[in-house]
């Protein structure tokens, strides 16, 4: 035969339209010329099918497999007569392997243990699976005819196992076993179609490794369809055994071929309808999901990201025993909580995202179940958290992702977003929090997480209200929000510290709010916007708890680099606390601390804020006086620094920072004890202040010079004016050159 020099494609393709051009004929007689015609004719075929395996050399057991998968499709055909023809066809190959010695064939096919040893792909015999799956359920055809050949295999194929076991020593069966698998292989009239079948495909599992075992699983489910070729029994025995036989654990394999399963579950699910078949199915579900957890919830959840009506009643077959509902709860859980942002693809299997709005989809249904509620609250503290995570999450989705959801709901207006807090609201009801659930209708809180910009209102409201639920639910959600925040994760730490934050006003968790203050540190110094000052607010509220405020000091240092930063807003909250700090610190500490804040609150007395300008300068004042010591030579040249820009701020537009700019100079006064200072900064006599400081300390006027040149810049007009006019003092410069660059360049005097 030529054959063998067309390419590998060419030749399929040929032999293809061969076997359809044979078997695809009218039945034949058993007599007369026309059938001995087509007896030669199937007889030259399998003439040539052994060439070709013959023709290939080494490479001969790729040859058999690549005929045998042109064969096996035939086998599933509805007419019996083409089920019968193509069986026959593998009956003759596997025969003929029995015969021909294909000695290049690795033996480590015959054992259902992975053996540690590498072969060539070349030498391996990977359609032993498939090949065993489809004759064994060929056995249970109603044909006789087809059954028989399909037996007939299966008996060649045994011998063939059994030939190149005896080749591997340590495969090496007992005769007596030899003899009584051949024994079985021959006795099929003793059995019904489905017994015989079911009892050679369980004696033929132990040679079939665990990755092919899931191919033989996919055939068989798509074999439990009504109607079937097959015996529907037969495919559900099956995949019984398959499914929970031990040794099918392929390790990392199973990333590949659970998700296949669950797939095929889905897709043949609406056209099953024999009650062994669904039954088959269920059990499958169950082992699958006590095997790989993971794996199961995430691929069906890719099925169907908005749990249509045969994935959920896939969920309620996987929910259907107690253990069973607390794994699934658990990995939907953990699929919540992955919000990724790095991953934007808009495919179910590569991204996060979407899964994750899957999970929370099929929680809202899950929800509606009241049987499982009592395994929904041992996880409610986490679930809850998630939930209200995933409703901010949602409110980042991009249009593509949306769509996937929308486009099914859309009439009933059912939006991610809305579908998320419909969980939440679905949730807390079940877990009988109804009052809180009206309260936070009442406040707005519902509408609020709706939309980005009021969504971190309505989360301080539900986290306010979930304030009023039992002290133990309390301490649990708090210690699971700082084991969250353990570890920072941008997609939805903001929202975790907000109800972290307003928890923090819940006078009886005084244990767990030690947690709080070990988690601080990291995010005083986070880059998120908002952050920092958000978690200083927390601390000032600590600050001003008896139980807790002496325990806020070891976050000290942290909230003073808080003075160095850019954000006044940030600065704005540590100034308060700081002050409060303060008030708590003793002795040596108090004195040093109070030194430590002088330096860094002068650059704070011309910021933009008034309210940082305010808190600054009062908080500069209250360090003066607790300045002892040894230190308070030190503090002498922070005091003299601050003179000139305090006598500015007494005109600063905003009153209260010149009510605190002329208490400070009081202040300054008593601590230099400059009793003149002291009168005129009670009578707020700026123009004869300046004459003093100048007359006090000539030798200072080059640093009063550096410290004014700031002001000529101040966007504060009075300010402007008042540097321009202590600059000009006669007594001010003397014989100092006065650069250009000092005065202002625009702008009314």
């Amino acid at each position: 035969s030529r054959a063998g020099l067309l390419l590998q494609e060419k030749r399929s393709s040929l032999l293809h339209i061969c076997f359809c051009s044979v078997f695809y004929l009218p039945p034949q007689d058993t007599q007369g010329p026309e059938a001995s015609l087509y007896s030669k004719t199937l007889a030259t075929m399998d003439s040539m099918l052994q060439t070709l395996v013959c023709s290939a050399g080494t490479l001969g057991i790729l040859e058999l497999q690549n005929i045998l998968q042109l064969l096996l499709p035939f086998t599933n055909f509805q007419l019996a007569v083409v089920q019968e023809r193509a069986l026959a066809r593998i009956a003759s190959l596997a025969n003929f392997i029995t015969i021909y010695p294909l000695l290049q064939v690795c033996p480590c096919f015959a054992q259902a243990t992975v053996l540690r040893h590498q072969c060539s792909k070349t030498h391996q015999f990977t359609m032993l699976g498939r090949l065993v799956g489809h004759l064994s359920l060929c056995c249970t055809c109603k044909d006789k005819g087809t059954r028989n050949e399909a037996a007939e295999a299966l008996h060649h194929l045994h011998t063939f196992i059994l030939q190149h076991r005896s080749r591997w020593p340590r495969l090496h069966d007992t005769g007596q076993l030899q003899l009584q698998e051949r024994w079985q292989m021959r006795q099929p009239w003793q059995l019904s179609p489905t017994s015989y079948a079911s009892k050679i495909f369980l004696m033929f599992m132990k040679y079939v490794q665990p990755s092919d075992q899931a191919d033989i699983i996919l055939m068989a489910i798509k074999s439990l369809r009504d109607p079937s070729a097959y015996s529907i029994s037969m495919a559900a025995y099956m995949v019984d055994v398959l499914v929970a036989d031990p040794a099918f654990q392929p390790g990392q394999a199973s990333s590949l071929w659970v998700p296949n399963i669950v797939w095929a579950i889905y897709r043949n699910l609406p056209s099953i309808k024999a009650v062994v078949a669904l039954d088959s199915l269920d059990r499958a579900l169950l082992v699958l999901l006590g095997k790989h957890p993971r794996e199961v919830v995430s691929s069906l959840l890719q099925c169907s990201p908005t749990c249509t009506r045969v994935a959920m009643a896939m969920w309620k077959v996987m929910l259907s025993e107690p253990q069973a509902v607390e794994k699934v709860l658990r990995e939907l859980l953990s699929m919540l909580m992955n919000q990724s942002l790095r991953k934007t693809s808009t495919s179910t299997k590569d991204n996060p995202r979407i899964l994750s709005l899957a999970a929370a989809r099929t929680i809202s249904e899950i929800l509606l179940q009241p049987t499982f509620l009592r395994e929904v609250e041992a996880i409610f503290p986490q679930l809850f958290l998630a939930l209200l995570f995933q409703v901010s999450f949602t409110t980042e989705l991009t249009l593509q992702e949306v769509h996937i959801f929308w486009r099914k709901y859309q009439q009933d207006l059912l939006t991610p977003i809305r579908s998320a807090v419909q969980s939440m609201r679905l949730l807390l009801c079940g877990m009988g929090f109804e009052s809180q659930v009206l309260a936070m209708e009442a406040q707005g809180g519902w509408d609020a997480l709706l939309s980005t910009q009021t969504h971190l209102m309505g989360v301080h409201i539900v986290a306010r209200e979930m304030m009023k639920t039992p002290r133990p639910l309390r301490s649990t959600i708090f210690c699971h929000l700082t084991e969250l925040l353990s570890v920072e994760d941008p997609t939805w730490e903001m929202i975790a510290m907000v109800f972290l934050i307003e928890m923090l006003g819940c006078t009886d968790l005084n244990e767990e709010l030690d947690r709080a203050l070990e988690i601080f540190p990291t995010y005083l110094r986070s880059q998120c916007l908002g952050m920092p000052s958000l978690v200083l607010r927390g601390i000032l509220r600590l600050t001003e708890m008896p139980d807790m405020a002496r325990k806020t000091l070891v976050l000290l240092p942290y909230i003073m680099e808080q003075l160095q930063g850019a954000d006044s807003d940030a600065s704005a909250m540590a100034l308060p606390v700081l002050s409060n700090m303060l008030r708590l610190l003793e002795g040596k500490m108090s004195s040093l601390t109070a030194l430590a804040l002088a330096d860094k609150l002068q650059p704070l007395f011309n910021d933009e804020s008034d309210t940082v300008r305010e808190l600054s300068i009062r908080l500069f004042q209250n360090a003066m006086g607790l300045v002892v010591g040894a230190e308070k030579k030190k503090m002498k040249k922070e005091v003299w620094d601050s003179l000139l820009p305090l006598l500015f701020h007494l005109h600063d537009q905003d009153k209260r920072v010149a009510k605190a700019s002329q208490e400070a100079l009081c202040s300054a006064g008593q601590f230099l004890k400059w009793g003149q200072l002291v009168q005129l900064a009670e009578t707020a006599q700026a123009w004869r202040i300046s004459e003093c400081l100048l007359a006090r300390k000539r030798s200072r006027a080059k640093d009063y010079l550096h410290q004014s040149q700031p002001y000529l810049q101040s966007p504060q007009e009075p300010l402007r004016r008042e540097a321009v006019r202590f600059i000009g003092e006669p007594q001010a410069l003397g014989s100092l050159p006065l650069p250009g660059s000092l005065w202002p360049s625009t702008g009314p005097m």
